[in-house]
């Protein structure tokens, strides 16, 4: 396929030597020797393809490669005599050195149309999806997950290092798939590192690996994320909680794309496409000393910031049932929820994001018999939208003797908490709640007598004589 370039040099000899390469591979060419001169071609003209000199007469190609990056089917490289990472940053998909050699520059030109054809498939793909709602493994018709999307989806195609920002909750690990099953790297591995939840003592053995040897307990050579992520993406997830040590070895292995393994001689070359996410506002994580300026300008060759729920209007609405479609699909069931259901949860401001969400679906399936209504919603007083709903109780009072205390009316469901723990502390509330009674807690749960008997007997709170109830520890 021919594919129309531009060459921007004020260098006679250089714009002929790119351009009859260019032309060797297939790429038709025209030539500009200003900045005024590449504007007005591409007015008229957007080509495929932009290869520009850093130093012009009447300005900078930086300049040119920020008016570019809107532009959908252009790409372009940057020619200069010395390092330019700024123009990563603004969108360019290589900077060569000059003078120009013609193996880098055969590579740079086989990228950009593996790109080209990646986002055109992409484009097609973001047509057909935004009117389901859906892009990749995210939900949402709201215009900011669309500018989102749009940022996404430009950059997928690309090598680029993403930085993925937002509050606890948003999807940003969802993004950083959409990202790679968007990229040329779709069929390598995907893997994700949660740099706060892996200790301190260990991170660097499990993302760098360590030889046979190398310390105590070291008893044969250990692969880490990037060898293992070869060729792949690799997800580094709250990055800011990396210790300052060991940010700057990654900084190293960012610049070089080599990582040397603990107690190894040889670096030993990786090609992994990284991403990195937190849900901290980045200056802050560096005025607090949490993450290094230099490792955040590495990482922030292109940002993409995921919106919390609160600013995604009914976007809540299609998540929420979009989590009722897979539990009713995991459990064979055909559960509803009802209007009133779903108006509670767009009033609600979900401080934890998509996975309260998650989880309060979760535990609102569990509790309801065959319709979720808003009574069986957990939600957290006091973290209502602008017009709140009615604040239903999560489980409902039923007048009876408490025992043991004053019986509850509410039970809060810790982010992160697991079905079957969340199914535990709404059973064992409304029982308390109805003196312990199983024939009015049942009707309360609406589910059978036998079905509050079972779960009952397998928390170990009935003898195993005529359901008698027995200590609660």
């Amino acid at each position: 396929m021919i594919l129309p370039s531009l060459v921007v040099d004020p260098d006679p000899a250089t714009r002929a030597s790119v351009g009859a390469l260019l032309e060797s591979e297939g790429w038709t060419v025209e030539h500009a020797a200003t900045l005024e001169d590449a504007r007005a071609f591409l007015k008229s003209h957007p080509p495929s393809l932009v290869v520009v000199e850093v130093r012009l007469p009447d300005g900078s190609g930086l300049d040119l490669v920020r008016e570019i990056q809107p532009l959908p089917g252009t790409e372009a490289i940057m020619l200069s005599a010395e390092a330019s990472p700024e123009a990563i940053r603004l969108g360019a998909a290589d900077v060569l050195a000059k003078p120009v050699e013609t193996a880098p520059l055969r590579r740079a030109l086989a990228r950009v149309r593996r790109t080209l054809r990646l986002r055109g498939e992409i484009g097609s793909l973001r047509s057909e999806l935004r009117s389901l709602g859906r892009f990749g493994r995210m939900i949402g018709a709201s215009p900011a997950m669309h500018h989102a999307w749009d940022l996404i989806g430009r950059v997928a195609p690309t090598d680029a290092i993403v930085l993925l920002t937002g509050e606890s909750g948003t999807g940003k690990e969802l993004a950083a798939m959409t990202l790679h099953d968007m990229s040329s790297r779709r069929d390598r591995p995907f893997l994700a590192v949660n740099c706060g939840a892996v200790a301190g003592s260990v991170i660097e053995s499990e993302l760098f690996g360590h030889e046979k040897g190398s310390f105590t307990g070291a008893v044969q050579r250990h692969v880490g994320f990037f060898e293992r992520a070869s060729g792949g993406t690799l997800l580094l997830d709250e990055i800011s909680e990396m210790s300052q040590e060991l940010q700057v070895k990654l900084l190293r292995v960012l610049e070089t794309g080599k990582i040397l393994r603990i107690g190894g001689e040889a670096e030993v070359p990786v090609d992994v496409r990284v991403v990195a996410a937190t849900n901290r506002v980045p200056e802050a994580a560096v005025a607090e000393g949490k993450l290094r300026q230099d490792l955040l300008y590495r990482l922030r060759v292109f940002e993409v910031h995921m919106p919390p729920l609160r600013e995604r209007g009914s976007d809540v609405r299609l998540i929420a049932e979009h989590f009722l479609e897979e539990l009713n699909r995991g459990a064979e069931m055909r559960k509803t929820m009802s209007e009133g259901a779903l108006r509670r949860i767009e009033a609600h401001a979900w401080p934890g994001n998509v996975r309260e969400l998650r989880n309060a679906v979760q535990a609102a399936f569990i509790v309801a018999d065959s319709a979720i209504g808003p009574e069986h919603l957990a939600l957290a007083p006091g973290s209502a939208v602008a017009t709140p709903a009615p604040d239903f109780p999560a489980v409902r009072p039923v007048a009876g003797p408490a025992i043991g205390g004053e019986p509850a009316t509410e039970v809060r469901v810790p982010v992160g908490e697991t079905l079957d723990e969340a199914e535990r502390r709404f059973i064992l509330a409304t029982w308390e709640s109805c003196g312990r009674n199983k024939a009015r807690a049942a009707k309360v749960l609406e589910v059978s007598p036998k079905t509050l008997y079972n779960r009952l007997k397998r928390y170990g709170l009935l003898s195993r004589s005529a359901g008698t109830s027995s200590p609660t520890r």
